[in-house]
């Protein structure tokens, strides 16, 4: 995500360059990681405070599957146990220009009203 918001692939010129760290100004939710059973209240609760409508975009293989850790025991199997995904961005760690085509895949989704 810090690489795709560099000069080099420069996430701004699509307009995403806006990133809010408080759930009541964001209406897109992007999981970035491993979501571990200590932390799954808080990121629902994030979830629920967020506006509606949201949307939620899993990054990596950690946010899609538990990536490695999931044979964990205190590792959710994915993001979509806790709420409904929109799209998912495949790679560990995800490439810029894939976080790119999320983004984009998102965007076709809103345009079409699939809430």
């Amino acid at each position: 995500m810090l690489a795709a918001s560099g000069a080099r692939y420069d996430i701004s010129r699509y307009g995403y360059e806006v990133f809010r760290a408080s759930p009541r100004q964001a209406d897109l939710l992007l999981v970035a990681g491993p979501i571990t059973l200590k932390m799954a209240p808080v990121v629902q609760r994030v979830y629920e405070q967020m506006p509606s409508p949201k949307w939620v975009l899993a990054m990596g293989n950690c946010a899609t599957s538990g990536g490695p850790f999931r044979d964990g025991y205190s590792i959710y199997p994915g993001a979509d146990a806790l709420f409904k995904v929109d799209v998912y961005v495949p790679g560990c760690p995800p490439r810029p220009e894939a976080l790119f085509h999320g983004m984009l895949e998102l965007k076709k989704k809103v345009e079409q009203g699939d809430y």
